[in-house]
């Protein structure tokens, strides 16, 4: 059991800035959407960002230190969640911020694993440590979050039922499908793979699984994968799958996943900000009882 949570928070939020299809946007939302970072676009009650839900979920399932990854510009999420670099209180949260910086021959960040190596390093006790690490745009439940706050395995996901993910079809079927084995234990990961291939995929209960970006991992294990996590040659990042996929390739039985049949309500473009906004309002009281 662990009480270290890593919160990806550092991109440069493309797909959000991109034009709405949407005319229920207010100018406001418009305005967020293309100035800040997805997470903390007003969404909830009282004009709280997303981040607020799931912070408040993450200290239901009794996480205490939280590192939120941000890049050198991101001033807001300080005046929102503390001035200093580490152990802000933030109702009963220790907030630290890690700075994703960005190689001087790049313009956007270095990708997900990157994120989390920049971390690590600012904070080396994590090294020695065991932490959780997800996305800042996904509202993740206290169920996902605790089950790998208590798991036994080392390193660990949460293996999706993509039936169970109440997106468009054009959007399920652009995640990666985890392929198992019989007990779980991931053996390779494939990325948009036709129904065809999906379905030869299927896990022991028969169902299709997917990723949704988090992750556990142990310190000591994981720290030369992130180091040494080579770049996507399409995507030109460092990613988080890929160090997980080394680290399969030299353990067979490195990273289990675990099932789980839910719904990760997701804020990527401005066309999720309204469905965001009315799942909050339909799932959490008006303030939210800290």
């Amino acid at each position: 059991m662990h009480d270290n949570l890593i919160i990806l928070a550092g991109g440069m939020s493309s797909r959000m800035k991109k034009n709405s299809t949407s005319n229920s946007l207010s100018k406001e939302e418009e305005i967020q959407a293309n100035e800040r970072s997805k997470s903390l676009i007003s969404v909830g009650n009282n004009g709280r960002p997303l981040l607020d839900y799931l912070l408040f979920n993450a200290k239901k399932a009794g996480y205490k230190n939280i590192y939120i990854v941000i890049n050198e510009k991101a001033t807001l999420f300080k005046e929102l969640y503390g001035q200093k670099k580490e152990n802000n209180p933030f109702h009963g949260l220790s907030i630290s911020f890690a700075i994703q910086y960005i190689p001087e021959n790049r313009e956007k960040p270095f990708g997900t694993a990157d994120a989390v190596f920049q971390t690590v390093e600012q904070f080396p006790e994590l090294n020695h440590q065991q932490y959780t690490i997800c996305n800042s745009d996904n509202l993740y439940s206290e169920k996902s979050l605790k089950i790998l706050r208590e798991t036994q395995n080392k390193n660990a996901f949460i293996s999706y039922d993509r039936d169970a993910l109440h997106f468009s079809t054009d959007k399920i079927l652009g995640f990666a499908v985890m392929n198992l084995d019989s007990q779980n234990y991931l053996k390779s990961i494939i990325e948009k793979p036709s129904e065809a291939i999906a379905n030869n995929h299927k896990d022991s209960l028969g169902k299709i699984r997917v990723s949704m970006n988090i992750f556990k991992f142990d310190g000591e294990n994981m720290f030369s994968y992130l180091k040494n996590c080579p770049v996507n040659p399409e995507r030109n990042e460092k990613e988080l799958p890929t160090a997980v996929l080394n680290c399969v390739k030299d353990d067979a039985r490195a990273f289990l996943g675990i099932p789980i049949s839910e719904h990760v309500p997701d804020l990527t473009s401005k066309e999720d900000i309204s469905i965001i906004k009315e799942y909050l309002k339909n799932h959490y009281p008006e303030n939210l009882n800290w």
